[in-house]
């Protein structure tokens, strides 16, 4: 019987380590890093996506980071097909592969064996839902999928219109829920040997962390990087956590303050929902944090489990 390919999967909520947890394990085990962030893999979507710096990357190769043009709307099933692709890759190579980010559906897909067979899209519904975007606006849409598939609309955000309509397309098309058709999906046997590995923080200091990326991200050139997208006029732009809480302040309705306020508070409901998403993966490995641990102690408890569960 064929052995599984390995991989290892950093995931948890924004602003708890991942990037740093994860490069450390890609060089302590020759492997390299799998972005699985919904946002790092555009271009351009530098600093309010949080991408890992030349310096944060270790030395590591890291993967499906800034590949894809602003004004692509990028799917789930196409993540899938470059993840798997990119794993193949790196186990080809004698690495292992290392999926990190706080997309869990990304995760869930790839390492879990969820599929979207080409015969449950029905691009005919999803060009009349985008067409119902264009006219009614995210938040009806949002407010449909919240009365067919209340867990799922707890988990997308309404500005991510393009899952609001996977979900509704799913919902609309098939006869289940959104939430049932991943648990369906979910049955099936993973294609990998996957180990998790979560992040795990006492609520208010994740949120003071937050609050602290959220400054140095405006001190770094956030407000630069958005009036950039704003002249391009990109559907991704106008999604991201970061980038649309803004553009109040370039029109002259807020200040800048405020707005970095409604940055924050946008962030900590984000993680809320990355928290609620991963606590259902009875897989995880969860790491309690604390903030005086460096880097080197977070990557000894990582390879305490790692070495518990005899992975590598």
């Amino acid at each position: 019987m064929t052995e599984k390919p390995k991989a290892l999967a950093v995931v948890g909520p924004t602003a708890s380590g991942k990037t740093a947890l994860g490069a450390a394990l890609a060089k302590a085990y020759g492997g390299e890093v799998i972005s699985a962030d919904s946002m790092q893999i555009y271009e351009g979507l530098d600093i309010a996506s949080a991408k890992p710096t030349e310096e944060e990357m270790l030395g590591v190769p890291h993967h499906l980071i800034g590949v894809i043009p602003r004004d692509h709307r990028f799917s789930v099933a196409e993540y899938a097909a470059l993840a798997h692709a990119k794993i193949a890759e790196i186990t080809a190579r004698g690495h292992l592969p290392v999926m990190v980010g706080g997309t869990g559906l990304y995760v869930d897909t790839v390492l879990g064996g969820m599929d979207f067979p080409e015969e449950e899209q029905d691009t005919g519904m999803r060009e009349q839902l985008t067409q119902r975007l264009a006219v009614e606006g995210k938040e009806a849409l949002h407010a449909q999928l919240a009365a067919l598939d209340p867990e799922a609309a707890a988990a997308i955000h309404p500005n991510n219109a393009v899952r609001v309509i996977r979900a509704l397309e799913v919902c609309l098309t098939t006869g289940m829920t959104f939430t049932a058709y991943k648990q369906k999906n979910a049955a099936r046997p993973s294609p990998y040997d996957a180990l998790y590995i979560g992040l795990d923080w006492e609520r208010e200091v994740l949120y003071v962390r937050i609050d602290r990326r959220v400054t140095q991200m405006a001190q770094n050139g956030l407000l630069e990087e958005v009036r950039d997208a704003m002249q391009q006029e990109t559907a991704t732009a106008g999604a991201a956590i970061g980038y649309k809480e803004l553009f109040p302040y370039f029109s002259g309705e807020k200040p800048l303050e405020e707005c970095l306020d409604d940055i924050r508070r946008e962030t900590r409901r984000y993680a809320k929902r990355q928290l609620t998403w991963f606590r259902r993966n009875a897989q995880i490995h969860w790491l309690k944090m604390c903030e005086s641990d460096e880097v080197r102690k977070i990557l000894e408890k990582a390879q305490k489990i790692i070495a518990k569960n005899d992975f590598l």
